[in-house]
């Protein structure tokens, strides 16, 4: 029999499940609609590929203030408010079109504001998770909500192809504001646990201006640093942003260009990848109960090498659809399992800018990569770029195999930082500077 608590978890969780499932499917009108809107309107696999790297770079900026936001702010209320205001600025986009027409620098300016707000905002999501569940639920909790992101690979792609084929990808966009709205309705309703903003805490001494934007950073980068397992997780998936982010251009071109399908086929192939994700979704915490983290996150990279360098090669549209679901159920996997890894080992004090903190490093080569692929591309053709994608996962994948990630079993009894003392954490939520109790990670 649950127990009150466990109770009132469980109804916050799932308003917060279903509440953000609607906002998935609205966020993947968008992921297919922008750079086919540009697309469109240039025909340059360039300028498609510039709204992935402002995009990217636009995370970046942003991942350096974020994590401090958020672990000084109500955590709810933020998100409602960045839920807010994406719905204003992509609400407004069909009204411009209908005004003023198309204008392309529009659409760069809405993808900085909107990542900006998307960053703070899954900073956010992040932390609250933990207050929402119990520790052993967290894996299986984070499958399930990235079961949601199925929801949307499979209902939004197919929508934005058959809204950009109609009235235009402009409604794709005022869609997704709509499920915006809706999200911040929902999370009025949900209670993220007991995290208090360490308001009376003293912050550490920094400079101003630059200086203490850099101070802010570092803090959550001095953890991952200091971590065995952290420190060449991040490593690596920085060198694997470098191709996943510039995976989902390729697909496009591929299948608009290279093979001539239309709109509404290249819909169908994302959406069937969203079968990947679900399956990744349900198999997550099995996986990670039986295999561990290591195994699950190192075959992850194996099966995204698989299938980025596949769809490049294939012609065989069915063929490219179950690689993009090979891909989906790589990323989904990998994604379950570092998000999981940090929650467990990460003071909530500190979770905020420790996450924020991985997701700019890890990132940073994202916006180079995804230049360096669809300009590779445009020159030497989509299947030379994806197999050079595919052999730098393998790559990664063989450099992990020589990091301690490989011997990350089900069970991590201890996680300590590089000096061989405990990760733990001061009262003020700052890396403690003595011995700590050790953190286990299932």
């Amino acid at each position: 029999m649950a127990t009150p608590a466990r109770a009132r978890l469980g109804r916050d969780f799932t308003v917060f499940w279903l509440g953000q499932a609607l906002s998935v499917i609205g966020g993947s009108l968008s992921l297919v609609a922008l750079p086919m809107l540009v697309l469109a309107a240039t025909g340059s696999l360039v300028r498609m590929g510039l709204i992935t790297v402002v995009s990217g770079v636009t995370g970046i900026l942003t991942g350096l203030f974020a994590g401090h936001v958020v672990d000084r702010a109500d955590r709810r209320r933020l998100m409602i408010a960045c839920d807010l205001l994406r719905a204003l600025l992509l609400g407004a986009v069909p009204l411009v079109w209908l005004t003023a027409g198309p204008r392309m620098w529009l659409l760069y300016l809405l993808t900085a504001l909107v990542t900006a707000l998307k960053t703070v905002f899954d900073v956010a999501y992040v932390t609250a998770v933990p207050h929402l569940v119990g520790p052993g639920d967290l894996t299986a909790a984070n499958g399930r909500l990235m079961g949601t992101f199925a929801l949307g690979t499979l209902a939004g792609p197919v929508a934005a192809g058959f809204i950009t084929a109609g009235p235009g990808g402009e409604w794709a966009l005022g869609a997704d504001g709509l499920t915006f709205l809706v999200s911040a309705v929902s999370l009025r309703w949900v209670t993220f646990g007991h995290h208090t903003p360490p308001d009376g805490a003293p912050a550490p001494a920094a400079a101003p201006g630059a200086g203490r934007l850099r101070e802010v950073f570092t803090v959550g980068f001095r953890f991952l640093w200091g971590h065995v397992l952290l420190r060449p997780l991040t490593v690596l998936l920085t060198l694997l942003t470098f191709v996943t982010m510039g995976a989902t251009d390729l697909l496009i071109y591929r299948v608009r260009e290279d093979l001539g399908r239309d709109a509404a086929t290249l819909g169908y192939v994302i959406a069937l990848s969203g079968l990947g994700v679900i399956a990744a979704a349900l198999a997550a915490g099995r996986l990670r109960r039986a295999l561990g983290f290591g195994p699950c996150w190192l075959g992850s990279v194996g099966l995204i090498a698989v299938a980025v360098a596949g769809t490049g090669v294939s012609r065989s549209v069915p063929v490219i659809a179950v690689l993009a679901a090979v891909f989906m159920f790589g990323t989904t996997l990998g994604g379950v399992s570092s998000m999981t890894l940090r929650q467990e080992v990460t003071p909530d004090a500190l979770l905020g800018r420790v996450t924020s903190a991985f997701w700019t490093v890890h990132n940073a080569a994202g916006p180079v990569g995804a230049a360096v692929l669809t300009v590779a591309g445009a020159r030497y053709g989509v299947p030379a770029a994806s197999v050079a994608g595919g052999a730098l996962c393998l790559l990664i994948l063989a450099a992990g195999l020589a990091t301690p990630l490989r011997r990350a079993g089900p069970t991590i009894r201890t996680v300590r930082a590089r000096t061989g003392r405990a990760a733990g954490t001061d009262p003020a939520g700052r890396p403690d500077a003595g011995p700590g109790p050790a953190r286990s990670c299932r």
